[in-house]
């Protein structure tokens, strides 16, 4: 079986300078291990002095233009199926994720909260789908607003991918 690797875009700045990238001007990427990940590394002409040590593999590309093409707005109905397949798997690993998704689904009146409880210091959200969805049950994850960002910027590109 293939594997499949993803790595992130162009970052906006330069590794080594930390000067802006300019769309349409040649970028050297690296991509190194530390600390056991793969970390993509961009660098403008001037900022590239080859590659990094560590380095697994380098290319040369064109820094792409802006897309111009506005988001689109987010699907509740596939949210919620997404939101659905979550639950049924009930995989510790995605729990911060199903507590962002829940958010999002209460956010378009997708999901209603039908109380909460605590056991010990952790509180679980109760909620039902206002089309009939079965009741579930998400652990509040207490996260900061940044990760919040990281993961609905996680979500949105999933749910394009599909």
């Amino acid at each position: 079986m293939p594997l499949a690797y993803h790595l992130k875009p162009i970052a906006k700045t330069c590794a080594a300078t930390g000067k802006e990238f300019v769309p349409g001007a040649e970028c050297y990427s690296a991509l190194v291990e530390r600390d056991g990940q793969w970390i993509r590394l961009d660098y403008t002409e001037q900022g590239w002095s080859g590659p990094p040590q560590g380095t697994i593999g380098h290319w040369q590309s064109v820094v792409p233009k802006p897309s111009e093409a506005k988001a689109r707005p987010l699907d509740a109905d596939a949210l919620m199926r997404n939101f659905e397949q979550i639950c049924e798997d009930a995989s510790p690993s995605q729990d911060k994720f199903r507590y962002v998704l829940s958010l999002l689904l209460l956010q378009k009146r997708r999901l209603t909260v039908d109380g909460s409880r605590q056991e010990g210091e952790v509180e679980y959200l109760q909620l039902s789908g206002t089309r009939g969805e079965g009741s579930f049950e998400v652990c509040d994850q207490n996260l900061q607003d940044e990760e919040i960002e990281t993961l609905q910027r996680n979500l949105n590109a999933h749910l394009s991918a599909e």
